[in-house]
């Protein structure tokens, strides 16, 4: 290991560690509100299960105006709503508000897309065996479209890494905070490439486990 992460390996591992923070709260809105929020701007189109345009144009117009805006300028609108919410705007815990807010803009609009690519003779066979909207939802839509939702949510994850690093800029902390601190601000710019060296393999290392878990669930 090069001296310099040595010298710095404490400080590492606690940036990573609130890096895994920002991100893990960022999938799990992802998974508890995206998803429905997708699922329910699926079914809510036009010749769709419970199609209802006035909720199908809200929910697009919100989730399209989330993620029309530029991350960076997104925190720093958000910053009176995070210290409202959180009691400030500096730290991780205050980083994962935004966080979670392009999370659930971003993973809904993935599985929106993914749910799409459902054939749509799955739809009608499920409805002419009499299956209720739930049943149709978790026994047939996620059941077929499983494997592109796996995608879409490593996709997703690895944009919240991405996202997480910017957070740095803003005081949020995590490898971003410390790359700008310990790296850039001292002119380290070896640290700065054995950084981004270790991101780079976190990001591939999450696309392989992805794809893996997308190849072994999908059964067509």
């Amino acid at each position: 290991m090069p001296d310099i992460l040595v010298e710095y390996q404490t400080e590492i591992w606690v940036s990573i560690g609130e890096t895994f923070i920002m991100v893990g709260f960022s999938i799990l809105a992802a998974l508890l509100i995206g998803l429905p929020v997708g699922t329910f701007l699926f079914l809510c189109r036009k010749g769709q299960l419970l199609e209802n345009q006035v909720v199908f144009s809200s929910l697009n117009l919100i989730v399209n105006i989330i993620r029309s805006f530029p991350f960076l300028l997104l925190v720093i609108f958000m910053i009176p709503f995070t210290r409202f919410i959180m009691g400030t705007a500096i730290g991780t815990a205050a980083a994962t508000v935004p966080m979670t807010v392009i999370a659930i803009a971003h993973y809904s609009r993935l599985a929106e897309q993914s749910l799409l690519d459902v054939p749509k003779g799955v739809m009608e066979a499920a409805v002419s065996m009499g299956a209720s909207s739930k049943d149709i939802i978790f026994k047939f839509l996620y059941v077929e479209a499983r494997s592109a939702l796996v995608l879409s949510m490593t996709t997703s994850t690895i944009s919240f890494i991405s996202y997480s690093t910017i957070m740095g800029v803003v005081g949020g902390g995590g490898i971003g905070d410390f790359a700008i601190r310990y790296g850039y601000l001292q002119f380290r710019t070896d640290l700065m490439i054995y950084i981004i060296i270790i991101m780079v393999i976190f990001v591939q290392l999450i696309q392989y486990a992805g794809i893996t878990l997308a190849r072994k669930i999908d059964k067509r």
